[in-house]
């Protein structure tokens, strides 16, 4: 038999399923829901609790209790490489008019907010055996965030690592003033002659941290997707290392492997 609590939500559930409540919409009051089920304070608030863990309600402090936005969906699929490579080389006009994130979401280049920061690093233990250097090498430190513009949580948090000797022939590499850089990384590498020859993704699962949950304005229980992205030349060098957060609750991930005909 269902507790009280889960007779509650499931009410909830269904009138906001049903369109009784709408995206945005705020719930009543929870005095008020306390004399429509007729039950006590803390079990609404098990039931309230229940549809946050769920993603469907969120609770605005001081405000009261809203029906959640549905964040924009991202789907990112492993074409998405190639396509970057075939614009590495084309007119920057052309290669400005549109973003891979733009290419993941279906959103146009105004509707995004883009956001950079560069610093310089030093190879650690792990940075050092992925682009086979000595600890302590120079790395150029890449931090991104991208989001729609009417949404306040960004659609990944990415990090990615360049040796800095690898691309200091291009200053304009160095400076992150120069972001969004029409073509990302792939054309700023063709810029100082280098071609990638593949790129390999390890994809992975956990529970985010406090951080990543409050940046990425994650529902409680869910969990992130963290991929390690690591691009290879056609020297068959690791030229450059990204990980990437992505919010388990609106992001797909698409693998469409051609097979070999008998």
């Amino acid at each position: 038999m269902a507790k009280a609590y889960e007779r509650i939500a499931d009410d909830l559930r269904r009138r906001i399923q049903a369109g009784e409540l709408r995206p945005g919409d705020r719930l009543p009051a929870e005095t008020a829901m306390v004399e429509e089920y007729g039950k006590s304070l803390p079990t609404l608030r098990q039931a309230l609790g229940l549809l946050q863990s769920e993603g469907l309600i969120e609770k605005q402090h001081g405000r009261g209790n809203f029906v959640r936005v549905p964040r924009t969906p991202v789907r990112r699929t492993n074409l998405r490489h190639q396509w970057e490579k075939d614009r590495a080389r084309e007119p920057e006009e052309q290669r400005a008019r549109t973003v891979a994130t733009e290419h993941d979401t279906g959103l146009a280049v105004d509707d995004l907010v883009f956001r950079a920061s560069y610093r310089e690093t030093k190879a650690d233990e792990e940075l050092a055996g992925a682009f086979d250097v000595p600890v302590g090498t120079a790395m150029l430190e890449r931090t991104y965030r991208t989001r729609y513009r009417v949404e306040h949580a960004p659609f990944s948090l990415v990090r990615s690592y360049l040796p800095r000797d690898l691309v200091a022939g291009n200053p304009a590499l160095l400076d992150d003033s120069n972001e969004p850089w029409p073509g990302g990384t792939q054309n700023q590498l063709f810029t100082v002659g280098i071609e990638l020859d593949r790129i390999e993704e390890l994809v992975t699962a956990r529970t985010p941290t406090v951080e990543e949950a409050e940046e990425l304005g994650l529902p409680p229980g869910t969990a992130v997707i963290v991929l390690r992205k690591a691009s290879y030349d056609t020297d068959g060098r690791v030229v450059e290392l990204s990980h990437v957060t992505l919010p388990g609750d609106r992001t797909e991930m698409l693998f469409t492997t051609h097979l070999e005909r008998w």
